[in-house]
């Protein structure tokens, strides 16, 4: 078991900005860009280097675990320009975020519009829904406990950092804790932090670090 497992969301990224945007304006989008291909905003490039300044002030991470996702891999490299160590690092595709399927680059306006049934059975979060072509929380929850058990066992004893997405750090807490098929689904905050020390849940979605950066 590693010491501690830290789990990051990626900074606010160019597609949080468009749907942020979308949602006040009242607006549907569907954004064409690959989920993989979007970069950090400038915001989220101000947060991931926050994000980087707490890291340094703590124990810095022995080993990084990496979603390929551009914009996790960014908030690395801003991350990593801030620490006083250069860890060991992996990227793990079963860290990538939740795949939606048909319904991806679409916000829930978008959905109701194309697909009202899948947007009623998206509000309830069930555990095993899979949209169309996509990923159900189970999946999810399925490829990042096969990840855990491969940190386990390589990065015994070390400080792990794990950069990753929403439903990454949501689904690691899921399998951590063994728990049933009900999750407590919250807003992950970007870079916000999440610790595990032991298995044992010390620190969750925090993002008190954010106080220190500009908007």
């Amino acid at each position: 078991m590693p010491l501690t497992i830290t789990a990051v969301r990626h900074g606010e990224s160019e597609a949080n900005v468009a749907f942020a945007r979308a949602e006040a304006e009242g607006r549907a989008v569907v954004l064409e860009r690959p989920d993989e291909e979007w970069e950090l905003s400038p915001l989220g490039r101000r947060q991931a280097s926050a994000l980087g300044r707490r890291l340094a002030r703590a124990d810095p991470p022995e080993a990084v675990w990496c979603s390929p996702y551009l914009r996790a891999v960014q908030t690395w490299e801003l991350i990593a320009a801030e620490l006083p160590v250069t860890p060991e690092v992996r990227t793990d595709r079963r860290l990538r975020d939740r795949e939606m399927g048909r319904l991806a680059g679409m916000n829930l306006a978008a959905i109701r519009r194309l697909h009202p049934r899948e947007a009623e059975v998206l509000q309830r979060r069930e555990y095993d829904h899979r949209p169309p072509e996509g990923e159900s929380f189970a999946d999810v929850a399925a490829r990042v406990g096969e990840a855990l058990r491969d940190m386990r066992a390589r990065c015994a004893g070390r400080r792990v950092l794990v950069v990753a997405h929403d439903a990454v750090v949501l689904m690691l807490r899921h399998v951590l804790a063994e728990a049933a098929k009900a999750v407590e689904h919250v807003p992950i905050g970007n870079t916000s932090v999440s610790v595990w020390r032991s298995g044992e849940l010390v620190v969750f979605n925090d993002v008190s670090h954010l106080g220190e950066t500009p908007v």
